[in-house]
């Protein structure tokens, strides 16, 4: 089945790139095959975020909170300098950045469509301070500004429902379509265990060292973040983050090779 999705795609994209919805990503310029609007991805992004926030409790360390606003912020800016310097301002349109710490042990960080940002409590000794923080959030908001969750539920329709237009699935099938977007982005209970693939993550780790360093924060820090996490990974409880953020000696070389185009971003400001 992925075989035959994988090659269906590279059909689509090959000869119908204007109809079939592909596009290329920002920076690495991996190509991928995107259906789904902006809009529609932020309004069910939306929803979901404020269901998680009322059901959630908020971090009350003053402290913590506010380190957490601050680096979401520097991110959001340097996500919107670069964007405005390559003349790409409509792919943050509809963004409503929001960051928010909760109390939750749980070792875990994601964000949502549109710019909507979740750090828990458990990452913060990992993370070990701003630096560290700047990581997985550059990390997280990569995933989003690459539309990694809005190409998982392309595939996804694509699947599910061949040739049939995305409109009518809206339409016709909306519950099929939400269904399909809580899969994508691991809601549940505890929402937040964003599954990507292999390719993401490491496209995620280009991106989000790219953001971090523009941001001002040295992406050397992400080899010294994945290796804290890597320790962690031995212990004898699994942790939720690295479920589906696999740190393991291939991405620590990976992260190295991607090292040095981060830091020319780094050196420039």
């Amino acid at each position: 089945m992925k075989n035959t999705l994988k090659s269906t795609l590279i059909v689509l994209c090959g000869l119908f790139p204007l109809l079939s919805g592909c596009a290329e990503v920002e920076i690495t310029g991996r190509k991928q095959f995107n259906i789904m609007p902006d809009s529609t991805m932020n309004s069910m992004s939306f929803q979901s975020y404020s269901e998680f926030i009322s059901t959630h409790k908020l971090s009350t360390n003053t402290e913590q909170t506010q380190m957490v606003k601050r680096v979401g912020g520097r991110i959001q800016n340097a996500v919107e300098s670069y964007c405005e310097k390559n003349g790409i301002m409509d792919q943050l349109e509809g963004y409503k950045w929001e960051f928010n710490l909760v109390e939750d042990p749980n070792v875990n960080a994601w964000c949502m469509p549109g710019g909507k940002v979740v750090v828990y409590t458990g990452i913060l000794p990992i993370a070990q301070g701003e630096a560290g923080l700047a990581v997985v959030m550059g990390h997280e908001i990569a995933h989003a500004f690459a539309k990694h969750g809005a190409e998982r539920m392309s595939q996804a329709l694509l699947v599910e429902l061949g040739g049939v237009a995305l409109s009518t699935a809206l339409k016709d099938k909306p519950e099929l379509t939400k269904n399909l977007f809580m899969q994508s982005y691991g809601v549940g209970t505890t929402l937040g265990v964003l599954k990507y693939s292999r390719t993401h993550e490491k496209e995620a780790d280009h991106l989000g060292m790219v953001f971090m360093a523009m941001a001002r924060y040295n992406p050397q820090e992400a080899l010294a973040f994945w290796q804290r996490m890597s320790e962690q990974k031995k212990g004898a409880q699994p942790l939720e983050f690295l479920s589906t953020h696999p740190a393991d000696e291939t991405r620590i070389q990976n992260l190295k090779d991607l090292l040095p185009d981060a830091m020319q971003y780094y050196k420039k400001q």
